[in-house]
């Protein structure tokens, strides 16, 4: 317990430094940055050793606005992304491939991070087991998913309740499911047992982003629209990245942001998992 609580001074400190929220609107959809945002605090009271790997490191752009270093290797299988993440300069090196086939020998990493990637992956057992053989012996294994809070903290979700639109409801939280591409929004006991399969041992874990907070994301996915017309047309999200354009969007979600970052009721779950020998 009084280590989580100096986690959290430490995280509430690093807020006051840099403005991750900023760093993110000014590039991406807000639903995506609230979120990332948020977890980028949490990766400044870390100390990850190298080498390191990001298991799913996608457009790169999380670890260019996170990390003050390159991390020295990022994995993913989608070639598109993986070339906008060289043009961000995040990483030693990027390598497409499969996080449940690794093309590194066995204990060669001394840390690895997966942010917000891993819910997204059907076989995700056969990739911690994969991390555990590219990891070194006590070496870290860090990541966040959603957990099983997220589809009934959705608005529109509680909103049909509200109704007794039990069924509607249950459509609606499955189609989110689907438009978020997600396979895995389970309870830190679930996930507990597949790091515990996969030769993990889970030594720490975090609720964070309020059920409000949420909801501002879900309603992101659909006002975020024209950010994704842009996206198709001119390969960027935010067309005009100036304080001037989003200044507006900016103090409507800042509030979010400035909630206290750990909480119980939080729809998504942070964890510090350790390889064993």
């Amino acid at each position: 317990m009084e280590a989580m609580q100096e986690h959290e001074k430490n995280v509430n400190n690093i807020q006051t430094q840099k403005d991750f929220l900023w760093l993110h609107i000014k590039d991406l959809p807000y639903f995506r940055s609230l979120l990332r945002a948020v977890e980028a605090r949490f990766f400044q009271d870390i100390d990850l050793q190298s080498p390191v790997l990001d298991i799913g490191c996608g457009d790169g752009h999380f670890a260019s606005v996170t990390f003050t270093r390159k991390i020295e290797v990022g994995i993913d299988p989608w070639w598109d992304p993986l070339q906008e993440a060289y043009k961000l300069g995040g990483y030693q090196s990027l390598i497409a491939a499969d996080g449940a086939r690794i093309p590194f020998p066995d204990n060669y990493f001394a840390s690895a991070i997966s942010n917000s990637v891993l819910e997204h992956i059907p076989n995700v057992e056969d990739v911690l087991k994969e991390a555990w053989r590219v990891l070194k012996v006590n070496a870290p294994l860090i990541f966040c998913v959603p957990n099983d809070k997220l589809l009934s903290s959705l608005s529109i979700a509680r909103g049909l309740e509200k109704f007794g639109l039990h069924a509607i409801a249950n459509v609606y939280k499955n189609f989110f499911e689907r438009i978020a591409r997600h396979h895995h929004s389970d309870n830190p006991e679930i996930w507990q047992s597949r790091l515990s399969n996969a030769g993990f041992k889970l030594e720490q874990w975090w609720h964070y982003f309020s059920p409000s907070a949420t909801a501002v994301m879900e309603w992101g996915h659909y006002f975020g629209l024209p950010s994704l017309i842009a996206r198709k047309l001119t390969g960027k999200w935010i067309l005009v990245p100036s304080y001037w354009n989003l200044a507006l969007t900016y103090r409507m979600i800042k509030r979010y942001y400035e909630e206290n970052p750990i909480r119980d009721d939080g729809t998504y779950t942070f964890y510090i998992a350790k390889r064993l020998a």
